[in-house]
C-alpha cells in the first residue's frame, strides 16, 4: 500500500522532470522566424498553447496513475 504512493509520488516528479525537459530543450529553442515571417509575440503565444496542451497530457496521465493507484488501494 504505501509503495503503492511512493510510486505515484516518482512518476509525479518523472512526468514533470520529463515535461519541463521537453519545453526547454525542444520548444524553447524552436523557430519558424526563416521560414515565416510572424510576430514575436504571436510565436511566443503559439509556444505557449503547445506547452499548456503538454501540460493538460501530462495532468491527465497524472490522473489515471492516481486513479489506478487508490482504486487497488481500495481494492486491498
Amino acid at each position: 500500500m504505501v509503495v503503492q504512493i511512493y510510486g505515484f509520488i516518482f512518476v509525479m516528479w518523472i512526468l514533470m522532470l520529463v515535461g519541463g525537459g521537453l519545453m526547454v530543450v525542444v520548444i524553447g529553442p524552436f523557430s519558424i522566424g526563416g521560414l515565416v515571417d510572424i510576430e514575436p509575440i504571436i510565436f511566443s503565444g503559439i509556444k505557449v498553447g503547445v506547452a499548456l496542451f503538454l501540460i493538460f497530457i501530462w495532468v491527465l496521465i497524472l490522473t489515471k496513475v492516481k486513479n489506478w493507484v487508490f482504486r487497488s488501494q481500495i481494492k486491498s
